[in-house]
């Protein structure tokens, strides 16, 4: 399987990360603007993370000399592991259609990073504890930093007017609750990969990274059932309106998952140099990302004043300032 051995190509793959995992929504607020319900594009979605998670374990995850292949691994593989990756995957499921939801209704640039920053300090703080890589000091004060960025973007977004509060208010709601939810799947994935795959020493019964990825991906597809089942019915939709869908707005779907599968894929095979705190907390820099796309791009606070853009201007500052320092606490 390919795996990566240095730190140089671990950061420019946690970059990956960052960029995908902070522009895989773009592909929904394009189908929201053809009035694609969310719980319809996300099912599009869910199909597009496992058809990728299988398309990258069936050649990178299979070629080369090192480590185990994907179906060697998945035949040497115990209940164990294989149950702790479908659940984390299951766990991300919930906290993602939480975090679209916020999109919905309070837009990329407020929902991010509120969910996704709460997401990072969680999902860093646990990781670490788990597995202590990476220089602690770098990665506190990052950290720190990143939980100014989500205050300021708060802030922020109290500065509009009274219906974009209400909307932006609901969004905060389930951003937060998303974030919550959202920081704890890393960890357990991370757990139930063998700490040392990128050498020839896997750990019986412990998973790669590209038949976690495959596992993840099955939990989230077969959770979805159930979870977006729910958000369909309360919407007052049904599966005869997803299958009366263009494949257009269905391949918007499958692109967001595939878009998001690949930043997820890359940053677990970095995290085996560059360690899963600092790898997780670079690759969370994806609020970032979609800040600025929500900002310059689709415009989600034009009309807001003055006090607005200077707090986004500092969740910029800091943002930027914390993920300098996590990409530093790598090397």
């Amino acid at each position: 399987m390919f795996i990566v051995q240095n730190s140089t190509l671990a950061i420019l793959l946690c970059i990956v990360t960052m960029l995908g995992w902070g522009s895989w929504a773009n592909t929904q607020k394009l189908a929201g603007k053809e009035k694609w319900p969310f719980q319809l594009y996300y099912w599009d979605y869910a199909v597009g993370v496992l058809l990728f998670s299988l398309l990258f374990a069936f050649t990178a995850g299979s070629m080369g000399e090192g480590g185990q292949s994907a179906l060697a691994n998945f035949g040497a593989a115990s209940s164990g592991p294989i149950g702790t990756a479908m659940l984390s995957g299951a766990s991300f499921n919930l906290a993602n259609v939480l975090l679209v939801v916020a999109i919905d209704a309070a837009g990329m640039s407020v929902a991010f990073p509120l969910g996704v920053g709460l997401a990072l300090v969680i999902g860093t703080v646990t990781s670490y504890i788990a597995t202590p890589r990476g220089n602690p000091t770098f990665l506190s004060i990052g950290v720190a930093l990143v939980v100014f960025a989500m205050l300021f973007s708060a802030a922020a977004s109290s500065s509009m007017n009274k219906a974009a509060k209400r909307a932006s208010l609901r969004g905060i709601l389930f951003a937060v609750a998303a974030g919550c939810l959202m920081g704890l799947f890393y960890p357990q994935l991370i757990s139930a990969i063998s700490p040392d795959f990128n050498t020839a020493l896997i750990i019986p019964g412990k998973l790669t990274p590209y038949t976690a990825g495959v596992l993840f991906a099955a939990g989230l597809l077969l959770s979805n059932f159930v979870i977006n089942t729910v958000f369909i019915r309360l919407a007052g939709l049904s599966y005869g309106d997803y299958f009366r869908g263009s494949a257009k707005l269905h391949s918007l779907g499958i692109l967001g998952g595939a878009i998001w599968m690949l930043a997820l894929s890359v940053n677990v095979i970095a995290s085996g140099v560059a360690g899963p705190a600092p790898s997780y907390a670079l690759g969370q820099g994806a609020t970032l990302i979609a800040a600025i796309w929500g900002v310059f791009i689709w415009r989600e606070f034009r009309g807001a004043p003055r006090r607005a853009y200077i707090l986004i201007a500092l969740m910029f500052a800091c943002y930027a300032s914390g993920l300098l320092l996590v990409g530093m606490a790598t090397l």
